[in-house]
């Protein structure tokens, strides 16, 4: 099933960003943000708790597929991060048919595309800026070495 699972999602639609098979309390995190239902940290906590059947404080791919099946179900809490999250990431193709639902998923997978573009931007003026904050320093060192030369 995960083999399906992976031939029809694309990988920038999945959000195990350290690529462990496992979705942390971070990951969780940022992709509650960029499903647009941010959670606080107690209810991310309250998220993994309520589907972790291994304890082990992260998602794996059965416990994240568990999400959904309960929300089927009607198990889930109306107000919890986890109803939240099947809600965001549903779609009934019987109303939306298969063309919709490819539409769906496309948007869904460009979205986070564009939000990790975004991040990446972000982190290479971070790299660009303590780049700059080396060069400053190693300029500053050479010039007091230059200048203890002269005043010797």
């Amino acid at each position: 099933m995960e083999r399906l699972f992976r031939q029809i999602v694309p990988p920038s639609c999945r959000y195990d960003a350290g690529k462990d098979g496992f979705i942390d309390l971070m990951e969780l995190k940022l992709m509650m943000e960029k499903l647009g239902a941010p959670q606080t940290h107690l209810g991310l906590k309250n998220m993994i708790k309520e589907v972790d059947e291994d304890l082990d404080s992260k998602l794996s791919f059965r416990e994240f597929l568990l999400i959904f099946r309960k929300a089927a179900a009607g198990e889930l809490q109306e107000d919890s991060g986890l109803h939240a999250l099947a809600r965001l990431s549903e779609i009934d193709v019987s109303t939306e048919g298969v063309k919709g639902a490819k539409n769906f998923f496309e948007a869904k997978a460009q979205a986070i595309n564009e939000a990790s573009r975004f991040e990446e931007e972000i982190k290479a003026e971070q790299e660009e800026k303590k780049k700059q904050a080396e060069e400053l320093k190693q300029r500053k060192a050479a010039f007091k070495e230059l200048q203890s030369t002269f005043t010797q």
